[in-house]
């Protein structure tokens, strides 16, 4: 029997569908759901080729909203902000998280469900954004994730450590659109595994005032306190960034005051750099310099 085409059935529909290429009965797809498909990557592939162009008036948009307010304030202020590069690995990736999205997106339509307001400006407070889509009328952010991120989407963990702001993105579109019953669709880009999170009511922010708060942080002439403190490396006193720290572009600047004034030492290890803000002991590993 067919399960109703509710949001909580979603994934679940999802794989019954496709468990018919097993049954060997072919999924359907017709030549126009093809093609537009196909214009759906395509679209996908264009924008991503084109640089991203920030708004001069207003620095926050409503994928940011949900940061700590220091990382903001830096993306406001700083002389460093325009001058950040992308590496062309994370390019990469952010290309297939595009492409991975209207994946799932045709899934979702194949399981027979209803899709629509893709990529649908919305503002609130003055701040502008662009939605995924809307599932059956409940705004859903479509999310392409590596398999240790994966699970804080299907384990309902995510407000534990939401260090790319998620909730707050999620309760801009929301508070936009009036409606507060959507989540996260979310595909593991290792297994294929889907998974869809609607976190509590309770786990989301108060967008507008949180927008407005924003507002008067990014205007004050200092920063407001660190987002995390340095963390122990090893057991002779060394104190490192901790990884919600490693991707952020303004790391230097923010702990310009650590080792005493020097600024972060970098060391390079066999998996990754560890950025030190204490020196007690010079790690037996090969110092990056800038």
């Amino acid at each position: 029997m067919e399960n109703k085409k509710t949001l909580d059935n979603l994934v679940t529909n999802i794989y019954s569908k496709l468990d018919n290429l097993n049954n060997n009965k072919s999924l359907g797809i017709t030549k126009k759901q093809a093609d537009e498909f196909g214009k759906a990557m395509s679209a996908a592939l264009l924008g991503w080729s084109k640089p991203y162009k920030k708004d001069p008036k207003n620095s926050l948009r409503m994928s940011s909203i949900g940061k700590p307010d220091r990382k903001l304030w830096y993306e406001a202020n700083s002389k460093e902000a325009g001058s950040v590069g992308v590496t062309p690995t994370t390019h990469i990736k952010f290309l297939y998280g595009h492409l991975l999205e209207e994946v799932v997106l045709m899934l979702v339509r194949l399981a027979g469900y209803e899709v629509t307001d893709q990529q649908k400006e919305v503002t609130v407070e003055g701040v502008k954004g662009h939605m995924d889509c809307k599932i059956n009328g409940e705004v859903i952010d479509v999310k392409s994730a590596s398999s240790f991120s994966f699970k804080k989407f299907r384990d309902g963990t995510l407000v534990e450590d939401d260090v790319f702001g998620y909730l707050g993105q999620l309760s801009g579109y929301e508070a936009a659109e009036k409606t507060n019953k959507g989540g996260f669709l979310v595909i593991d880009k290792s297994t294929g595994a889907l998974t869809l999170h609607r976190p509590d009511e309770l786990d989301k922010v108060d967008a507008p005032k949180r927008i407005q708060n924003l507002k008067a942080i990014i205007k004050k002439k200092k920063p407001p306190e660190r987002c995390y403190a340095p963390i122990p490396n090893g057991s002779y006193g060394n104190m490192q960034l901790p990884r919600q720290c490693f991707w952020c572009p303004f790391k230097h600047e923010c702990h310009a005051d650590a080792n005493d004034g020097k600024g972060l030492r970098v060391f390079k290890y066999a998996r990754s750099n560890t950025y030190l803000t204490k020196v007690v002991r010079e790690p037996r590993v090969d110092e990056v310099f800038k």
